[in-house]
C-alpha cells in the first residue's frame, strides 16, 4: 500500500461525492475478492480500501436524491468499487444517511459496518427478542461491542466470549456472563436462544449444540454450520440508510459507544492495514479535519 495520486472520482446515476472527514475499515478487507474485482469480475487494480465513510456531500450524482450540497452524511461504500481512504469517494446514495450535527465524523466513521452488522446480526437474522439470552463470540471486538449493546438495550441476557484480556472490557458493555474460550469450557453456559458468531473456527463448531430448539444460529465467518433443531444464517452485512440514522440517533442519546482506540492520518493508513497490526477497539483514518 502506499500513498498516490488518484483521479476526482466520478459520480455515476444515483451516486454521492463525499469530502471524505473520517473513514472506518474491517482488518481483513484486503483478503476480500472485492477489494480487487468489480462485480463484473474485471480486475480493479489500484484498489482504494476502507469502506466506512463519514464527511460531506461534494456533488450530487443524477438521480441522487435526499441530500444536499454540504450536507454532512456517513454510510457504507460499495464494497466492489474505491472505499474511502482517500479525499473524495463515489458512494451510493442509498448506502449513505443524515449525519447529525452534534455526532463528530470519527466516531460516525466507525458505526456502519459494525453497526448494521451487530443489528442485522442480532434483530434481522437472529429475530432477538426481550428475556432471550444471546451468545456473542468475539464480544468486545468492534461488532462484538455494539451488538452486546444493542442486546442489552432490547432486554436480552448477554453471554459473551474473548480472551482472558477482554474480560474487563466486556464487564464495561454491561455482559452479564464472559467466558475465556482458551481457558473455561463454553460447554458449561447451557442453552441459548442466540449464538451470534463473529470468529469462526472451533467456537462455532461447539457453539451448534447450545442452540435450543428453535434457535437460530447466526454467523459471518461460516456457512456450514447448523444447529439439531435450529436455524442457522450465514449473512454479509447490507446498506441501510433507516437503520443508519436509527443508530446515529443511539450515538446523540448515548445509548450507543462505538469503540474508537486509535485514530491515524491518511498517510499512516498502511500502517493500520499492515498484517499482524491489532488494536483494541476500532481504528479511524482522518483525512479531512473537520
Amino acid at each position: 500500500m502506499a500513498l498516490t495520486d488518484m483521479p476526482y472520482p466520478r459520480a455515476t446515476v444515483h451516486d454521492v461525492i463525499v469530502r471524505v472527514h473520517a473513514a472506518g475499515f474491517t482488518p481483513g478487507e484486503l483478503d476480500w475478492p472485492a477489494t480487487w474485482y468489480d462485480r463484473a469480475g474485471h480486475d480493479r487494480t489500484p484498489s482504494i480500501p476502507g469502506h466506512e465513510v463519514s464527511g460531506v456531500v461534494a456533488e450530487l450524482g443524477h438521480g441522487a436524491t435526499g441530500f444536499s450540497v454540504g450536507q454532512r452524511v456517513f454510510g457504507l461504500a460499495d464494497f466492489t468499487r474505491n472505499g474511502a481512504f482517500a479525499e473524495y469517494v463515489a458512494v451510493e446514495a442509498r448506502n449513505l444517511a443524515p449525519l447529525p450535527s452534534d455526532v463528530d465524523h470519527t466516531t460516525a466513521a466507525a458505526l456502519p459496518i459494525s453497526g448494521l452488522t451487530a443489528w442485522q446480526g442480532l434483530f434481522d437474522h437472529g429475530r432477538l427478542a426481550s428475556d432471550q439470552t444471546v451468545l456473542i463470540h468475539g464480544v468486545a471486538g468492534a461488532v462484538g461491542s455494539i451488538a452486546a449493546q444493542l442486546a442489552r438495550e432490547a432486554g436480552a441476557r448477554v453471554i459473551g466470549t474473548g480472551r482472558s484480556s477482554h474480560r474487563e472490557r466486556a464487564g464495561e458493555l454491561g455482559v452479564d456472563t464472559f467466558l475465556d474460550l482458551e481457558t473455561e469450557k463454553l460447554e458449561e453456559i447451557g442453552a441459548v436462544d442466540l449464538v451470534f458468531d463473529l470468529i469462526g473456527g472451533e467456537a462455532l463448531d461447539r457453539s451448534a449444540p447450545l442452540v435450543r430448539s428453535g434457535g437460530t444460529l447466526v454467523t459471518i465467518t461460516r456457512p456450514d454450520v447448523q444447529p439439531v433443531d435450529g436455524r442457522s444464517v450465514f449473512f454479509v452485512v447490507e446498506p441501510d440508510r433507516a437503520r443508519l440514522s436509527d443508530l446515529a440517533d443511539r450515538l446523540r442519546t448515548g445509548k450507543l459507544h462505538p469503540p474508537v482506540s486509535t485514530v491515524r492520518p491518511l498517510a499512516e493508513a498502511p500502517i493500520a492495514l499492515a498484517p499482524g497490526t491489532r488494536a483494541r477497539g476500532k481504528t479511524i483514518i482522518r483525512v479531512h479535519e473537520n
